[in-house]
């Protein structure tokens, strides 16, 4: 084989190293996202995905240091594949796994009270929560027999039932 596709392959670093590397980052930045809340994860709005592009820009350095070799990228490619599944695979398992890295619902309203504070503190506008009550048929707060922020930053309102004539 030719010295150019000899060095395409050529890590700079062990490759336990990018392995590590690849560990670190990925549960640090999946505890950032969790942080990050619910309702972030559930809008994919064009900032979301210039987000998602400068994170990535972001952690390349600390995945690949010095290294450029197309080998070292897909050893990075491959442990993160890996690890997403690995989570995956832990989180149908696991109620406990499940609950730290999906999160759990929230309940928004119960009986047409709607939980003002609970709005807040999960970033949810008025306007967003007004958008779903419409989504769902609910024109009025008193309409509402259950609201809940799901796990995925998605609002599901349960109507009333309307009384049979």
């Amino acid at each position: 084989m030719s010295a150019p596709f000899d060095q395409m392959f050529q890590l700079a670093m062990p490759w336990w190293a990018f392995v590590l590397r690849a560990c670190v980052v990925y549960f640090i930045l999946l505890g950032m996202i969790r942080l990050s809340g619910k309702r972030t994860m559930g809008q994919f709005t064009p900032f979301d995905m210039l987000l998602v592009v400068l994170l990535g820009n972001a952690v390349q350095n600390a995945l690949l240091g010095e290294d450029t070799s197309v080998g070292g990228g897909l050893l990075l490619a491959a442990t993160l594949i890996a690890l997403n599944w690995l989570v995956g695979l832990l989180s149908a398992r696991s109620p406990r796994v499940e609950r730290w890295v999906e999160g759990a619902p929230v309940l928004l309203a119960r009986d047409g009270q709607v939980y003002r504070d609970v709005l807040r503190r999960e970033l949810i506008s008025h306007e967003d929560f007004e958008k779903a009550m419409r989504e769902s048929g609910c024109l009025d707060m008193a309409d509402i027999q259950l609201a809940v922020l799901e796990n995925t930053g998605h609002i599901t309102l349960v109507p009333r039932q309307k009384p049979s004539p």
